[in-house]
């Protein structure tokens, strides 16, 4: 089988509630997810007090409202963060935060999350990816907002620091991002430009394109959940529900499923077939002993268990040693 693994992204839809947290937790949990993300970062130290906010963030919040003010109100703690962790390992799927900065990875880091998630704007950040790159766990690089050159220096960043396992996410950093702009595509151009696991990080409406991405060979889907998309926050109604989160996971389910190992052979489901919708050589007429077989003694029908029609030339030109009836099957001991 060939496992997808598709993260959940809480982000910060939980308001700033640690209560609305682990219901997203409990969500993503329900929805077949492997993990569950959220964002670590301290608001002082991710933007300034003229920092502008995104265009979707201001049509999703009050306008008035800094980006800086935004960041304040949906910022979570180290406590919160551990009793994330905690509650994560009691529902058994895996907690992951996405870092802004030194001092959040340090966090995540000291509280035990297996694997870093980058988020696509800290691709340029190369200090920061440095500083994380040392701790030498996993890592997961959104290329979002990214060229080809930028993602090569990232790499390179990354990898100075010594051998660490690291897969790259192709995104567009849109919400919603338009179908027209997606460029799948570009997920191949990174696999072959950096021999690395590809995956995809969607932030279009609906669920196609990620299952589109999982077909074309994406081993990492991202996607933000909500429990509701009319609540208020930057991300709700650029996020999932549970219900449609739930069905996006069992369609990448059964995509991976079919994918297969690209050996063509028969399936074994549909060997008992092969006899029912195949065809043998049968006899167009009633064929005597010592008839000597001409073409228009013979048709090709169902079923397949008899000599298969590539092989005619081998029957015409034969004698019959035994009888064969009309519609009979012609096997290779009737002949002489």
């Amino acid at each position: 089988m060939n496992h997808v693994f598709i993260i959940a992204e809480a982000g910060v839809n939980h308001n700033g509630s640690l209560e609305l947290a682990k219901d997203l937790v409990r969500a993503a949990k329900a929805s077949g997810a492997d993990a569950v993300k959220f964002q670590t970062f301290q608001a002082e130290r991710l933007a300034t007090r003229t920092a502008q906010k995104a265009k979707y963030q201001k049509r999703t919040t009050a306008r008035e409202e800094s980006q800086l003010t935004m960041l304040r109100r949906l910022q979570l703690g180290e406590r919160a963060h551990r009793s994330l962790l905690e509650f994560c390992r009691k529902m058994e799927i895996q907690f992951l935060s996405s870092p802004f900065d030194e001092e959040s990875a340090d966090l995540l880091a000291k509280i035990g999350v297996p694997t870093f998630k980058i988020p696509s704007g800290e691709i340029t950040n190369l200090p920061f990816l440095r500083h994380i790159a040392k701790k030498k766990k996993p890592m997961i690089l959104s290329t979002g907002m990214a060229n080809l050159g930028e993602v090569e220096e990232a790499v390179h960043t990354i990898k100075s620091e010594g051998r660490c396992q690291l897969s790259l996410l192709h995104c567009v950093t849109e919400y919603p991002a338009p179908y027209d702009e997606i460029n799948l595509r570009a997920m191949e151009t990174l696999r072959q430009a950096f021999g690395l696991p590809v995956g995809y990080s969607d932030h279009t409406p609906g669920i196609e394109v990620a299952v589109a991405a999982v077909a074309l060979g994406a081993v990492v889907i991202e996607k933000h959940l909500t429990l509701d998309q009319s609540l208020p926050g930057p991300d709700h109604k650029a996020s999932l529900e549970p219900e449609q989160f739930s069905c996006m996971v069992r369609s990448i389910r059964n995509v991976s499923l079919a994918l297969g190992d690209g050996i063509k052979r028969p399936a074994p489901c549909e060997i008992p077939n092969m006899t029912v919708a195949r065809k043998s050589i049968v006899a167009a007429r009633d064929l005597d002993p010592g008839h000597k077989i001409a073409a228009v003694d013979l048709l090709v029908k169902r079923p397949g268990n008899g000599i298969p029609p590539k092989q005619l030339p081998l029957v015409i030109g034969r004698r019959v040693s035994k009888a064969v009836r009309q519609d009979e099957l012609i096997t290779w001991k009737a002949l002489s």
